[in-house]
């Protein structure tokens, strides 16, 4: 009798398919988990893209911020308390003087929603504030916004006065310049001392040099159709003839702001009083913070020492035939849009000489507040007639003239006002030091602008 075999080929399907079904469930679950990291990693695309957006948005309304604050000079006469008005008002007028209408910025210094982009929902809002602590910092912030993620942008600016480019030049003029002799102007520590400017908007003749030219600093001309000419040798920077003429003579270049400095500033420093008009003006005579009233046209025949301010009214005529030695400003309120040479003049025939501030208390003010200029007569024409040998700071007046033997060190800006020309006779020999000199020299204190201080830059995330 055969023995009885056992058939196992049911249990076998049986093992085979709970394996395959165990199988089944690994890999559905680790689809299902694929499936939902893949969507947890397109939702964290979608937001770090989303945050990069309104990252970017936050950075565009600040750069559009910084603009249009760069704009904007306000009053150095306001205190501190109206900085903030003042600054809104004034980006509130500029948006509108250029028709900006999609930037709106209200007095409180809130900026109201700017769309960038509607179709991915780009856009910023702003804020400008002054903290009552701090009143001489201007805080930006700016939110940007991309959809429902928004980053924040804060950025701080510096209210501080502003610097004229004028004084970036050793001497700037409206009118022509003229050499009839053979002028040497140099620097002491860098060339860009002693560049000049020349505006010569009326008259093609920019420059003239009769004699041989000695310069170290640049000439810029802004009259496009203007020219220089050169009589003798010529040597600017370095280089000589016309390689010099090419290389460092510009012309058509941008003209820099004349600006009119504040002369009635001066007057609270004047506590000497009107001088005498029974005064001795044949003998030496000391000048301690006095005024000149006007239409007195006082001739002054004795040697003349100047000590604070001396602050001449207008019209005058002021004739200093003898030597001067100057230990201050001289001030005079004239027009500057109105330059009459035959009412308002200063006329130093014999030596002159600038210096610093005496000592003494009565001059502390001065010394701590009103430097780096020497004579700020806006609207008066000056003529030097002796010798000039020093210069402590800015001489800023409606027509100038050296006519005598000029051998000076001049440690500021010579600023002419008037379309006539600055004339400057013989050898004259001008030797600019102005590398440490004062940046906003007395009498110069205008405005104040908003200097961006890139550190302060901070993001958040809102």
């Amino acid at each position: 009798m055969r023995p009885i075999k056992k058939r196992t080929y049911q249990k076998r399907r049986a093992a085979a398919l709970v394996a395959s079904m165990i199988f089944v469930l690994i890999f559905s679950a680790l689809a299902v988990s694929m499936a939902t990291l893949s969507g947890a990693n397109v939702q964290l695309a979608s937001n770090h893209q989303s945050a990069n957006a309104a990252l970017a948005a936050a950075q565009s309304g600040q750069e559009v911020i910084r603009y249009w604050l760069s704009r904007q000079l306000i009053s150095s006469s306001l205190p501190v308390s109206g900085y903030e008005a003042a600054i809104i008002k004034a980006v509130q007028d500029d948006l509108k003087d250029n028709s900006i209408s999609n930037i709106v910025l209200n007095d409180a210094g809130s900026i109201a929603k700017v769309t960038l982009d509607s179709t991915s929902q780009l856009s910023f809002d702003a804020n400008l504030h002054i903290d009552p602590c701090q009143p001489t910092i201007l805080r930006s912030r700016v939110t940007g916004h991309s959809g429902d993620m928004a980053r924040d942008i804060t950025i701080l600016y510096n209210i501080q006065p502003y610097e004229f480019p004028i004084f970036n030049f050793g001497l700037a003029t409206k009118g022509p310049l003229n050499f009839p002799g053979n002028p040497t102007i140099t620097a002491v520590n860098s060339a860009w001392e002693a560049d000049m400017f020349v505006e010569s908007s009326g008259n093609p003749l920019a420059v003239q040099v009769l004699g041989n030219t000695n310069f170290d600093g640049d000439v810029n001309i802004g009259n496009a159709g203007a020219t220089a000419i050169f009589g003798g040798d010529v040597q600017i920077a370095g280089d000589y003839g016309q390689t010099a003429v090419d290389n460092h003579i510009e012309i058509g270049m941008d003209s820099p702001e004349f600006p009119a400095p504040d002369t009635d500033g001066f007057l609270k420093y004047a506590t000497g009083g009107y001088l005498d008009p029974a005064a001795d003006l044949s003998k030496a005579i000391m000048l301690t913070n006095k005024i000149i009233k006007g239409g007195m046209n006082p001739v002054f025949n004795g040697t003349v020492t100047i000590e604070g301010i001396l602050f001449i009214e207008s019209p005058n005529k002021v004739t200093f035939n003898n030597n001067v030695a100057l230990k201050g400003i001289i001030v005079a309120d004239g027009d500057i849009q109105n330059p009459d040479p035959g009412s308002r003049r200063i006329d130093i025939l014999g030596n002159f000489a600038s210096q610093p501030y005496p000592s003494g208390i009565e001059f502390d003010d001065l010394r701590n507040d009103e430097v780096g200029s020497s004579l700020v007569a806006p609207g008066f024409f000056v003529t030097f007639g002796g010798n000039f040998s020093t210069l402590e700071g800015v001489v800023a007046v409606s027509g100038v003239h050296f006519a005598g033997n000029v051998n000076a060190q001049i440690k500021g800006t010579i600023i002419n006002y008037s379309n006539s020309p600055t004339i400057i006779e013989g050898n004259a020999t001008m030797n600019f030091d102005r590398e440490g000199s004062t940046k906003i020299p007395a009498g110069f204190d205008l405005y104040r602008e908003l200097d961006y201080e890139p550190s302060s830059y901070s993001e958040t995330s809102t």
